[in-house]
């Protein structure tokens, strides 16, 4: 990774891009810092201990706590995008837009961003609402707090939207992807002290190295799962039949479909978590807490992570159901990502135009069933990954009340984007490499 990045500043065009993405994100973390003036902080703060929104205030690196410019951060951007990838399969038309290529998939962006900004809007002024309805700002609920709340949270979710896709243009990576992981990683620092006061510190000697052992194998375990799930893949052999062209043979070639284990990536669990944190939030707004009383409390009880696989009092264990529909939307959204970007059906077509088939099965409906079966298999198998990484953490939190923001799916975001962004950069320096060696 180093040798990566030493090499990438050695390249003008690429160290360009890698100084302009990390001017970007510190442009993101000095937005963190700065607070809305209406919210009174000592209120913000208390209102904060009072809900449990730590996954949510992870995604937004703090900014939340902080009830900055940035408190909504991008959260308001992948609830779009999941809307998005949802109406795309419910109307027609916006089908047809995904297929028609670059342009369809540029008016679906700008839709996202409409769709983005609208969202900030309803969530900030749900939240100026709340506050003011609570006493917690500066002057009472007038309008213009309301207003300066709702104009600096819409205006600061969207200029970050705005930001990821200027780094995805003139910087390295997956702008929006790159928020996400400076968000995260922000707050890894203070986990990990929590983590070391809690179990170290106030421990014996033996205890404490002990617990310091099974933090860092948990991590390192993790963090290894995490990769070796990220670059699993199954190879479909292909085989070209040979055909004539003028005067020449072509074909005869044999290839491959490389199908990744965990095609969706990072995808599930954030779409799983932003909608097992998305009630939790808007509900806080309005000074309903997650409780064991009550219907709606005790729904957002269930919905919390950090009442899931309570072994310290099994009367608590039951609102672990709340794993169970975490889980079941990975995987969910583990095979309906993957059906939005692989098609068996095209490629199958694909396939039989240019000639090609898999040894064994036959090209058309045959290819397509086939292709279909397998891309169930490892979608499966992947979607079990990312549960069981998800869930690793979890029950440690569960089992010993480990008070940590982040879990498995904070490190599933920081690997996968990180290893997505060294492949990016290692591309473009060999494509570098390329055009050098042609040029001499």
């Amino acid at each position: 990774m180093f040798k990566t990045f030493r090499n990438a500043f050695k390249v003008k065009d690429i160290r360009n891009k890698l100084i302009f993405t990390f001017v970007a994100l510190i442009i993101v973390r000095l937005g963190s810092q700065l607070p809305v003036p209406a919210i009174s902080k000592n209120y913000s703060a208390q209102w904060f201990d009072q809900n449990t929104l730590g996954f949510f205030n992870t995604l937004t690196g703090g900014s939340f706590t902080q009830m900055s410019i940035f408190a909504l951060n991008i959260t308001p951007y992948i609830t779009s995008s999941i809307i998005m990838q949802l109406l795309t399969i419910a109307i027609p038309k916006l089908e047809e837009l995904q297929k028609e290529g670059e342009d369809g998939r540029k008016k679906i962006a700008e839709i996202s961003r409409y769709l983005t900004v609208g969202l900030a809007f309803i969530e900030s002024l749900a939240m100026a609402i709340g506050f003011g309805s609570a006493g917690y700002l500066d002057g009472g609920l007038t309008f213009t707090n309301v207003a300066i709340i709702v104009v600096s949270f819409t205006a600061g979710s969207a200029f970050l939207m705005w930001l990821g896709e200027r780094i995805t243009e003139k910087g390295v990576g997956n702008g929006i992807s790159i928020i996400l992981l400076i968000n995260i990683v922000s707050q890894l620092p203070n986990d990990f002290y929590r983590l070391y006061v809690q179990f170290v510190k106030t421990q014996t000697v033996v205890k404490g190295a002990m617990s310091a052992i099974v933090i860092i194998a948990v991590v390192t375990l993790t963090v290894v799962l995490i990769i070796i799930l990220q670059d699993a893949q199954r190879k479909i052999p292909v085989q070209y039949a040979k055909k004539v062209q003028g005067r020449k043979m072509v074909g005869g070639q044999t290839s491959h479909i490389p199908l990744k284990v965990n095609t969706a990536g990072v995808i599930p669990v954030i779409f799983a978590g932003s909608f097992m944190q998305f009630p939790i939030v808007i509900s806080s707004f309005f000074q309903v807490k997650p409780a064991r009383e009550y219907i709606w409390p005790k729904v957002l009880y269930m919905l919390n992570q950090g009442t899931w696989l309570n072994f310290r009092e099994w009367g608590e264990f039951k609102y672990s159901i709340g794993l169970l529909i975490y889980i079941a939307l990975v995987v969910f959204f583990a095979y309906f990502y993957t059906s939005i970007t692989f098609n068996p059906i095209e490629v199958s077509n694909n396939m039989k135009k240019q000639g090609g088939f898999i040894p064994g099965i036959r090209p058309g409906k045959p290819t397509t069933e086939y292709l279909t079966r397998v891309l169930n298999r490892i979608v499966l198998i992947g979607a079990t990954g990312l549960t069981i990484i998800a869930v690793v953490p979890i029950f440690f939190s569960g089992a010993f009340n480990a008070n940590i923001g982040f879990g498995g799916t904070s490190l599933i975001i920081v690997v996968g984007v990180l290893l997505e962004t060294m492949k990016q950069i290692e591309s473009q320096l060999l494509v570098r490499h390329y055009k050098g060696f042609l040029n001499e």
